[in-house]
């Protein structure tokens, strides 16, 4: 189909294209098109054709080709105001595909709702049990309160085998109490991870580019903003926390105290530390970090914060491991090539989430398209997907 469609709204085109961070050049340049007709596009002078409109829905804004015909542009919050505690010049930095991968969160809590028909279905919903008062500044209390409940002595953590086992551990355990986690790769590497706050159905994204033990930090920061009842969007640098307003900055920086306390107690930290003295070398930040499975940032924050290393120290060797990490991502993943699709997709959105959808494939509840849009994949690889997954002998 080579003509011109009628009845596509310009307006939504143009409110679609900021919706998703682009700018008219950027959608020129993706079209393969002069500029001056994306322009007459949205003054509505003239209007793509079905292919265009396609790929600009499809490819592009990633947007049900529907909603172009709308007379109006939905309603949708934006980032500002949902994300308070991320200064406006980080909101502003946001990538395309961060902000695609926001809405496909909120897409992912409106799923959950109607897989489990509005009410969530764990016994335990660690997001109603608890809650948290800045005000009362018992930070020790607080995160003892949260491993009580989660039922995780530190013993255990200490018994599992290394980073990777430590962070399944982590999701199952606070997926089991209420908060679905899911992942994704962002293409913007300075982005850790976030949550959406919500009265049923809470949820905390992982960016899984970043290391293993950054993700479990990022899994406790996030838990505490929920248990704020404040989404949040974390980054992997957090100097911009210096520009943020009195509440923003407080509560983001007790989010850091909090996931940091919580995977290192203090009382612990320093019974350990006794035996090293004034060694505060690599070599016993590296032995802290594999024992509480937790970055070597982390431990080392905690002996910037008791005096025991100075600023400058901190700074130079979180920028040393940061580009050492970095490297090493870079060299593994032109080693590894594409990876295994459906071994990706069912990390994305782990084990619990799968059986919920499948279970309700099984019972009945809906036919196989659903069951592709619930899997965020094409009809065509659900039995793969779900092959994959009888073959292992986990699932």
């Amino acid at each position: 189909m080579t003509e011109a469609m009628i009845g596509i709204n310009p307006k939504i085109l143009k409110w679609a294209r900021e919706r998703a961070r682009y700018s008219l050049e950027d959608v020129a340049l993706k079209l393969k098109k002069d500029i001056d007709i994306i322009k007459s596009w949205e003054s509505g002078e003239k209007s793509p054709t079905y292919v265009q409109l396609e790929k600009l829905a499809y490819e592009i804004y990633k947007r049900p080709i529907a909603l172009f015909f709308f007379p109006e542009p939905p309603e949708e919050s934006d980032e500002q105001s949902e994300f308070r505690t991320l200064p406006e010049f980080e909101i502003n930095k946001l990538s395309s595909n961060t902000v695609y991968i926001l809405r496909q969160a909120k897409a992912m809590q409106l799923s959950l709702k109607e897989l489990n028909d509005g009410s969530n279905p764990s016994q335990n919903r660690i997001f109603r049990d608890l809650s948290i008062d800045l005000d009362k500044n018992n930070l020790k209390g607080i995160t003892q309160e949260v491993r009580d409940y989660l039922n995780v002595e530190l013993d255990e953590q200490f018994s599992w085998k290394n980073d990777d086992d430590a962070l399944k551990k982590w999701r199952d355990i606070i997926e089991v109490n209420g908060i679905f986690i899911f992942k994704q790769s962002f293409e913007q590497k300075d982005i850790s991870g976030f949550c959406l706050i919500d009265q049923e159905f809470p949820i905390i994204y992982l960016n899984n580019s970043t290391a293993k033990v950054r993700q479990i930090f990022t899994i406790f920061h996030e838990l505490a903003h929920i248990l704020l009842q404040v989404s949040g969007i974390t980054k992997v640098d957090d100097e911009y926390i210096d520009f943020l307003e009195k509440d923003s900055k407080k509560i983001e920086i007790f989010c850091n105290q909090f996931a940091a306390e919580f995977l290192v107690p203090t009382e612990s930290f320093f019974e350990d530390l006794d035996n090293y003295r004034d060694s505060y070398n690599d070599q016993l930040i590296s032995e802290f970090s594999q024992k509480y499975s937790i970055s070597r940032e982390v431990i080392l924050r905690k002996l910037l914060d008791n005096n025991l290393i100075t600023q400058n120290d901190y700074e130079t060797k979180v920028k040393s491991w940061q580009d050492q990490y970095a490297k090493t991502k870079q060299s593994k993943s032109d080693q590894k090539g594409g990876g295994n699709y459906y071994a990706t997709q069912a990390t994305y959105l782990g084990d619990n989430y799968l059986k919920l959808v499948f279970n309700k494939y099984y019972q009945g509840k809906f036919g196989m398209e659903a069951l592709a849009d619930y899997l965020n994949i094409k009809v065509k690889n659900v039995p793969k997907l779900e092959q994959f997954l009888l073959d292992r002998k986990d699932f």
